[in-house]
């Protein structure tokens, strides 16, 4: 290992780097030097004040020479005077323009500065860097489509820039001829029939997707959706969707699925009218199964309102909490299923993100957040360790996680996952774990559900 002396100096800035900046406070200097002198012209002695004051004394101290005399000297004292008087007064006039003008410049300076400080990369430099990361013959849209745009009116200081990127995954710049395949389609037109190609993007992280300038496929025949309360328990009409994604062409196909063979997402979801959907949170085992009621009996009464369940399947969760005044949005994948669509025409609020996007509601506004199955093990330890604090970060004090069926392993539960949660700090209301024992008891699978509090303080 070498010394600390054969370590290479660190880099230095460029002249580039900072001549801009440097330019811009010289000019700045410059400009309150004038205005110094400006203040000292009009404070001199020859200013109109002074004169002014010079006559009022020659008039109150007569001299004793002869009054012929004494006028004839006022009368030139005075003409002298209303010659200087002019002359100051335009020389007035064009220092207070100068000073107008500088005052501007300052204050275009400052702000300048101020930009320059927030964003030490120019225009130019940023533009290059986007563009370093795509080749050069990506498609038009996906140009137009990553920009930058330079803003309307200019540098905004409520983002700190003067143009606009619109945001796009990281990881879509790994996945380059996926990403250029997507973003290749008739401009203005109707948009491919991609949505499984677009989905599996999301999952390898290019989330979010860059937007397009098409139209997605109308189903034909499209039929209304059945009102509320109604909707909430109703199977939707098959010509609300499209169903060319889908291996199943309409919702008897999916209803039916759970006495088919094969395996699926969510295999029984989409049987809401019977079995155990119907069931789901309506009463409390003691164990890893608990009701809806006993869990929102653990706050005043009322003040469960709203919240998210990640993962939600078709809606029955929000579906449940809906019946119940509280307003929860559903996030949800479509795996070979319109989950999405499926969970709008029940009257409730679908969310397309999959579990690794950053939750896109404020921090400490929620009131409870749901999750069943889509939190466990088959997440990253570290991705999971990001999205329960994502999940701390959204809930508001005393806010409720409920934490439903977590999967792991039995030699992962004290750990990894244990140690986990008491590092987020949730106080715990409730925890049980439970064997998994549909697949064997020497597969040592267990499950953890839990009722979990953002601390008030």
């Amino acid at each position: 290992m070498g010394s600390m002396d054969d370590s290479p100096p660190p880099p230095r800035k460029s002249s580039s780097d900072t001549s801009p900046v440097k330019s811009m406070v010289k000019v700045l200097l410059l400009i309150v030097t004038t205005n110094i002198l400006t203040i000292y012209l009009l404070s001199s002695p020859s200013s109109p004040s002074s004169l002014n004051l010079q006559s009022r004394l020659l008039l109150s101290n007569p001299t004793t020479s002869s009054i012929s005399t004494t006028t004839t000297s006022l009368l030139l004292d005075l003409n002298a005077t209303r010659h200087l008087l002019a002359a100051a007064q335009i020389q007035i006039s064009e220092l207070t323009r100068r000073l107008k003008l500088s005052n501007s410049l300052s204050e275009s300076l400052l702000s300048e500065l101020g930009r320059h400080a927030n964003n030490p990369n120019t225009a130019s430099d940023d533009a290059a860097q986007v563009v370093a990361a795509w080749p050069e013959d990506i498609p038009p849209e996906l140009n137009l489509a990553i920009g930058p745009h330079a803003l309307p009116l200019g540098y905004s200081p409520n983002i700190g820039s003067d143009k606009l990127y619109p945001p796009l995954g990281l990881a879509c710049q790994h996945y380059q001829e996926e990403v250029f395949k997507y973003m290749t389609y008739e401009t203005y037109g109707e948009c491919p029939s991609d949505d499984v190609f677009a989905q599996r993007l999301m999952l390898k992280g290019c989330e979010p997707l860059p937007r397009r300038r098409c139209r997605p496929k109308s189903p034909v025949g499209y039929t209304q959706p059945a009102p509320l309360p109604e909707s909430l328990w109703s199977i939707p009409s098959d010509t609300s969707i499209v169903w060319d994604p889908y291996t199943c062409k309409n919702y008897t196909c999916l209803v039916n699925r759970n006495s088919a063979s094969g395996s699926y997402d969510c295999k029984d979801c989409f049987d809401i009218l019977r079995g155990r959907e119907r069931a789901r949170w309506t009463f409390d085992s003691g164990g890893l199964d608990y009701g809806i009621d006993g869990v929102l009996r653990t706050r005043p009464e009322g003040t469960v309102r709203i919240g998210l369940d990640l993962g939600g399947g078709t809606g029955t969760f929000a579906a449940r909490m809906r019946e119940r005044n509280v307003t929860v949005v559903t996030s949800t994948m479509n795996f070979d299923g319109p989950f999405n669509s499926f969970i709008a025409s029940r009257g409730l609020v679908p969310m397309h993100v999959s579990i690794a996007q950053r939750l896109p509601f404020f921090e400490g506004t929620l009131d409870i957040v749901h999750s069943m199955h889509v939190l466990s093990n088959w997440i990253p330890d570290t991705v999971l360790e990001f999205a329960l604090f994502d999940i701390y970060r959204v809930l508001r004090p005393g806010g409720l996680f409920w934490l439903d069926h977590f999967f792991c392993l039995g030699d992962q539960l004290n750990a990894t996952y244990v140690p986990m949660f008491d590092r987020i700090g949730f106080n715990k209301l409730r925890w049980n774990a439970g064997r998994k024992l549909d697949r064997g008891i020497e597969k040592n699978e267990w499950y953890i559900s839990a009722l979990l509090e953002k601390p008030m303080t």
